[in-house]
Order: structure tokens, then sequence, then C-alpha cells
């Protein structure tokens, strides 16, 4: 004790006991006591404290309440009711303090809030740091920024730097949108953060989101870069994009997926699923457009492709295929330099094939009906193959079987300007060539091996995919099966 305005001894009932009232102050090693009236207990080496109560520890720490019960042995001082603990900037408040100067510690376990210049934190349980800055949180924790909220089960927070980690389930919300993570860290000063096991980071209107292993995400830019993993959501245009490595941009609506990628589009019974080495999903006003490089396969129960780039705009509901393009559906094998596929409500409606059009179904291992020529649409009712037209200098091998039976006739083979062939049930039904086709009939026993393909047939069923895990499937096309370049016109 240094100092009271009165001191008593409480001789009759316990010797021990001194009473002190009147600017009350205390010095233990270089913490110093203040308070309006107090019980020391000599033999115990401590004390209670009474109104006003006081800590100072040097020029940085200080501790404000009503009541305190302070050990000396173990350097613990216990502050209750109305307690404000005050480390420059930063300011705790409670009505239940521990503070254990051994270890330069407080710590609250019945409430408590922490503030600093920029950010509010509170916690049922709570611990402060005046040597190292750091607190943790634990218990509905909250962060209250002035750009967003935080929730958590379990906080880190850095006073200096002013990086929350986050130990346990959070939830960030903001005007730009909503963060899921049970691991990482977040710096409340710039918005930048790094989030782990399988964070989740949606947008403000909750129709998108981005999954991860790993999310580096600025939530002041929108941009998301994700490892491991990735899935971006578009709930409203039933796209799911996914892969190992990729990005997401709010503020432009785009999107990359690397390494594995994937496109899944869901918006009927039956998805969609593409694979390429990269998938770019970009935002065209309102519509979404997918871009496919580099081995691009695609499996639907009704339709698969292979080729090297492929383009899809949900605004008209078509599929672009470039280079080497391989359309598959039911039994017909389509080929051409280009390949367009229209859909009605994610329903196959028509496929334009442009130049070196080629298609060919198989009857069996050894006869393919075929059809050749220089443009070739195909129409479908009902995701059904009902028409097909060709036009320029068009050939074709057809293997019409007797009625009823399973025995080819024959092969006819027929070149004409332009060819319609109509189809029921999977089965041609017609066939119209005009004007003036030039028709050969051949029975089998007089086939070649020559004669029964067209020139440029090629069987390219070794590289369909065949159900939505096999797009991931490593595909190469044969050299000898790689179409020879287009030639070009000399002017």
């Amino acid at each position: 004790m240094e100092y009271a305005d009165s001191t008593v001894f409480e001789r009759n009932s316990n010797p021990d006991i001194h009473v002190m009232r009147g600017n009350v102050k205390f010095r233990h090693d270089s913490t110093y006591l203040f308070c309006d009236s107090a019980y020391f207990y000599q033999n115990e080496n401590s004390l209670e404290a009474f109104s006003n109560v006081r800590i100072e520890q040097g020029d940085t720490l200080f501790i404000y309440g009503d009541y305190l019960m302070y050990e000396g042995n173990l350097n613990l001082a216990k502050m209750r009711q109305n307690v404000r603990m005050e480390n420059r900037n930063n300011t705790l408040f409670t009505d239940h303090l521990d503070y254990d100067r051994n270890r330069n510690l407080g710590y609250f376990f019945d409430g408590g809030l922490l503030v600093d210049s920029l950010n509010e934190l509170n916690s049922i349980y709570g611990q402060y740091s005046p040597d190292t800055k750091m607190a943790i949180f634990k218990d509905s924790v909250r962060l209250v920024n002035p750009q967003f909220v935080m929730a958590s089960d379990t906080l880190e927070y850095d006073t200096r730097s002013k990086i929350a980690t986050i130990l346990g389930p959070t939830v960030i919300e903001s005007d730009s949108g909503f963060i899921h993570s049970t691991r990482g860290w977040y710096n409340t000063e710039t918005d930048l953060s790094t989030l782990y096991d399988r964070s989740v980071v949606w947008s403000k209107d909750s129709v998108r989101s981005l999954t991860a292993d790993t999310i580096l995400y600025n939530r002041q830019t929108g941009f998301g870069e994700a490892f491991s993993r990735m899935v971006l959501n578009d709930t409203v245009k039933k796209i799911i994009l996914t892969g190992h490595y990729g990005y997401y941009d709010d503020a432009t609506g785009s999107a990359l997926a690397t390494d594995s990628a994937q496109v899944i589009e869901y918006s009927q019974k039956d998805s969609l699923f593409l694979h390429a080495d990269t998938v770019q999903l970009l935002t065209v006003g309102t519509e979404r457009e997918v871009k496919a490089f580099y081995g691009v396969r695609i499996y639907r129960v009704d339709l698969q492709g292979v080729c090297d780039s492929l383009q899809f705009n949900t605004v008209d509901s078509t599929i672009y295929l470039h280079k080497n393009p391989v359309l598959w559906n039911t039994g017909y094998q389509i080929t051409g330099d280009t390949i367009k596929i229209l859909l009605n409500d994610s329903t196959l409606e028509r496929v334009d094939v442009r130049d070196r059009s080629f298609a060919i179904e198989e009857k069996d291992t050894t006869y393919f009906n075929q059809i050749k020529g220089k443009n070739l649409t195909a129409f479908f009712t009902g995701g059904e193959l009902n028409q097909i037209e060709v036009e320029g200098n068009t050939e074709s091998i057809y293997y019409p079987i007797e009625d009823k039976g399973t025995e080819f006739l024959g092969r006819n083979k027929t070149e004409s300007p332009f060819m319609t062939i109509y189809i029921e049930q999977r089965k041609p039904v017609k066939i119209r060539w005009q004007p003036s086709p030039k028709a050969e009939m051949l029975p089998i026993p007089d086939l070649t091996p020559e004669s029964k393909f067209l020139k440029g047939f090629v069987n390219y069923d070794y590289l369909r995919p065949q159900n939505r895990e096999d797009i991931f499937t490593q595909t190469v096309i044969r050299t000898e099966d790689i179409p020879a370049p287009k030639r070009r016109r000399h002017h």
C-alpha cells in the first residue's frame, strides 16, 4: 500500500485485514491500483477494491471497474461490473474480466465487447493480449465493420493488422454478398481474404455461388480465385462450372476453369455435360456465353460430340462446334468444318453443318448408310431426328432392307445437287433427290471394300463419349482420320 486517507486494522475480528478508505493507492511491482476503499489481506497478499477501481500498468494499459479482487501471489486481477480495459486504441468492455499479469492476458467469460479504430467485436468468451495486440473470441462471435458483419463460432483478431482469422463456422454478410467459411483469414481493412475447407462465396442476389478447397477473394472487386475442386453454380441460368483451378469476377460476370474443367447445363431433365482443357463463362447483358478450348467433349443422353473449340450462347440457345467437330445423335454420326446446334428450351431442334458435311448411320459393323455434301441440315422433333436436307454435290450410299426382313437388298449409291431424307422412328421412310439424280444399285455379293464407302468416310465412334464420366477420358484422333486441310481459292 502506498496511500489512503484512513486505515483501520480489524484486530478484533481478523487482525490480518486492513480497511482503507479515501484515495486508496497500491503498488505491486510496476503496477498501480487505485480505488475509493479497499480490504487488504496482508498475510494472503491480496486485496478487495471497491468503487472507481483503476489499474495502471505502464503508460499503455488501464483497467477500470466497480470491484476488484487482486491476488498478489498469483498476479491475478479479477475486475467486476462496468469493466473497461484500455490499451492504446483498443478498448475492451465487459462485466467480468480476469487479468493475468504473468501472461499479460485479459479474458472475459460472460460477454464482452472489443472496440478498435475500425471494428467492434463481441462474444460470450474472449481474451486479449496487450503485448501481442491479439484477441480470441468464442461462442456467438460478432464482428461489426462499416461495410460488413461477420458472425462466427471462433475468431482470432489482430488489432494491428485488422486481420480476422476464422477458426470455426463463420458467415460474412455485406451489400456485395455472403461468405460461408470454417477456416481462413479476412483482412477487414483491405477486404482481401483467403478461405479454406470448401468455403462458399455467394453473390448479393444469392443466385451464384463459388465453392473450392481454397479461395482468394477480394470483396471490394468481387473477384475470387479458386484452387482445387472449384464449383461455380448459377442457379438462374442453370449452369455449373467446375475445375481444379479457376476464377469468378462478379463485376463482369465472367468466369474461367481449367484442369479438369467441366460445364453442366441442367435446365432440363437431361443435363448436358461438357469438358475441355479451358472453359470460360461470359455475361452478355442478361445472358450467358460459354467458350471451351482444346479437347472439347460433350455428353447428353440424346447428344454427344467432340471438337477442338466450342461456343454456347444462352441468348439464342445455339452451340457452335469448331475444328474437326464430330456429333452423334442416337445411331447417326455427323461431321463437317463447322457444326451449329440449335436448341429450343434445351431440346434439340436443328443441326446445321457447313462445308464438307458427312453423315453416317451404322447398320451393322460392316455396312453404313452415308450422306455427303457441301452443307447439311438435320431437323428434330421432340429431340428425335425426323428430316435431313443436304445441298451441294450430294452423294449418298443407302442399304435398303427387304420388307419385314433383315437382309440387305443391295447398295444404292445416288448423286444429285439436293437430297432430302424423311425419318420416322429412327428409320428412313422416304428419300428425295433433285433434280436429275444419278443412281446405281449393286447387289451385296458384287460389292468391293472400296465400293462400300464414299470418299472421306471415317467412323469416329472410338472418340464418342459413352457417359458423363467419359467426357474426361482423353482421346486423340488418329492421324489417318484427320481431315485434309481445306483448299483455299486463289484469286
